[in-house]
């Protein structure tokens, strides 16, 4: 193999594919990239047998041919070239050498033989829609998602794919971030899948401009982005009821200025630690009040003006899972539903988008 690419669009294939490489792998074929030819782009591919990432690199090939070297050296080297021009060339006992400019590496690979096949997607039903969309609806869950191994069918998001419209779910079991969007072109094959977490921060990281296509095949999932394919097995089981969580509109909203309300909350939440993890709001006529006391750390306490005519009402919340709430809306005013100190806090918006938050008792 042989072929010449500039070193920018080199670079970033390498850091599209590099991220989901685990360093720590028990195969070493796992540690490793494939770098392998067609027609006149650079094929990149990593995997950690769970998320795949593929992407091409605009080359001039001079030789055909493939191999697997070690992603992270790879990405350290490509990453602190000079700019300009790249040489890659396979020698054998399956070395590479990079050239750029007066700069020369060679490093030790595998034969691609040894690499996971990807699996096939041909033929099947195929989801499409913008990658902007896509993004904004996965930054408006994927935080809620759970973290905890012994709750593994919530470490991820639920992607409902409806006839008309695709809705995302995901929850920890204190929260819960739920949005619909409708589908420009009507979907004949409804499905219900559950894309785990490094997936979807994947997906975070590389979704940018254009149209992304879904593909599912038994128990994975293709995310197609054109000159980039992400590839994942899917999360077996059965994600909760989450429509039965979500309680019926409230008449008790208070609406308040958006980022008012943000940045009380981060401001309160200075002084929480991990043995007082909670804030608390004071509701009142045409007011919240923020505030956070604790005998270790002092008190903190602000008021915002609010559009509120109900009841007097006290209650708690971890102010970290409002926040996460709160940055990500775009709206200037929200409304926040709360029905009791016992009852969860919801935020909905106009564009179909709920979150649910778990009240917390008032700690001191």
């Amino acid at each position: 193999m042989k072929v010449r690419c500039e070193k920018e669009s080199l670079l970033k294939g390498v850091q599209t594919v590099q991220n989901v490489v685990s360093n720590r792998a028990t195969l070493p074929i796992l540690s490793n990239m494939l770098l392998e030819t067609q027609k006149k782009s650079l094929y990149l591919a990593g995997t950690d047998l769970d998320v795949g990432i593929a992407t091409h690199v605009e080359v001039e090939v001079e030789e055909e041919g493939a191999i697997t070297i070690p992603a992270k050296k790879f990405g350290d080297i490509i990453k602190e070239l000079p700019a300009g021009e790249c040489v890659l060339s396979t020698k054998k006992n399956n070395m590479i050498t990079i050239e750029c400019g007066k700069c020369f590496f060679r490093l030790p690979g595998l034969p691609k033989d040894d690499f996971p096949k990807f699996p096939s997607f041909g033929g099947e039903p195929r989801l499409s829609m913008p990658q902007q969309l896509l993004k904004t609806m996965l930054r408006m869950t994927s935080f809620a998602m759970s973290y905890d191994e012994t709750r593994y069918v919530l470490n991820g998001v639920l992607f409902k794919c409806g006839e008309k419209s695709l809705t995302l779910v995901a929850t920890d079991g204190r929260r819960l971030a739920c949005i619909e969007r409708v589908l420009e072109k009507e979907w004949k094959s409804p499905y219900d899948m559950i894309v785990p977490t490094k997936t979807i921060q994947e997906l975070n990281r590389i979704l940018q401009e254009g149209e992304v296509g879904l593909i599912k095949k038994e128990n994975q999932v293709l995310f197609d982005l054109g000159e980039t394919a992400v590839i994942s097995r899917l999360i077996d089981g059965e994600f909760p009821n989450y429509e039965q969580v979500i309680p019926k509109e409230s008449l008790e909203k208070v609406l308040l200025n958006r980022e008012q309300f943000l940045q009380a909350t981060r401001r309160a939440g200075l002084l929480t630690s991990s043995e007082s993890q909670s804030i608390k709001l004071d509701l009142l006529k045409d007011k919240i009040i923020v505030s956070k006391t604790s005998p270790e750390a002092g008190e903190a306490r602000e008021e915002i003006e609010a559009e509120y005519k109900g009841r007097e009402l006290t209650i708690g919340f971890n102010p970290n899972y409002i926040i996460e709430g709160l940055k990500n809306i775009e709206d200037m005013d929200v409304a926040f539903e709360l029905e009791g100190p016992e009852k969860p806090g919801v935020i909905r918006t106009k564009d179909h988008y709920v979150y649910i938050v778990l009240p917390m008792q008032i700690s001191s």
